[in-house]
């Protein structure tokens, strides 16, 4: 059984997820993904529209995912040191150096693969994108709105 790890924010989801979360899978037979907190969103990215508690339902009722958790606080490999994969997925922009994660996780007694999972081309792929892309239709029928 080989168990892979995923992660991300997953708010507005959009269909360059669902390419990273079938690709994840299929480097494994089990997924088990890690939605991160709102706290977390809001350190390193932007305020989440949707809250995590929902963001974690929409990923664990995807069809790809075994398992949603949501993340943790502070240390960003104990939650790995809990599931315990055999390899991390992580997305084609997600910042992080492979090979720096496998010796992080190594020295805390883990031997895991990281595979960077390939782009995926998509008109609305970004959740600040949508969010612009929403944000620019709202203004242009606000400007052209007559009472």
């Amino acid at each position: 059984m080989i168990r892979v790890m995923a992660s991300g924010v997953f708010d507005i989801l959009h269909t360059g997820h669902i390419h990273y979360l079938t690709e994840a899978k299929s480097l494994g037979d089990e997924l088990v993904v890690v939605v991160a907190t709102d706290n977390t969103v809001r350190k390193n990215k932007h305020e989440p529209i949707t809250p995590e508690k929902m963001r974690l339902e929409i990923i664990q009722a995807l069809k790809p995912v075994d398992l949603a958790v949501l993340g943790k606080e502070g240390d960003i490999y104990s939650v790995v040191l809990e599931i315990k994969p055999d390899i991390i997925a992580i997305g084609f922009d997600q910042k992080f150096d492979e090979k720096r994660l496998e010796s992080e996780i190594a020295k805390r007694g883990l031997q895991v693969k990281v595979v960077r999972v390939g782009k995926y081309e998509d008109d609305l792929t970004g959740t600040r994108r949508i969010i612009k892309k929403i944000i620019d239709w709202h203004t242009a029928n606000m400007l052209g709105y007559k009472e």
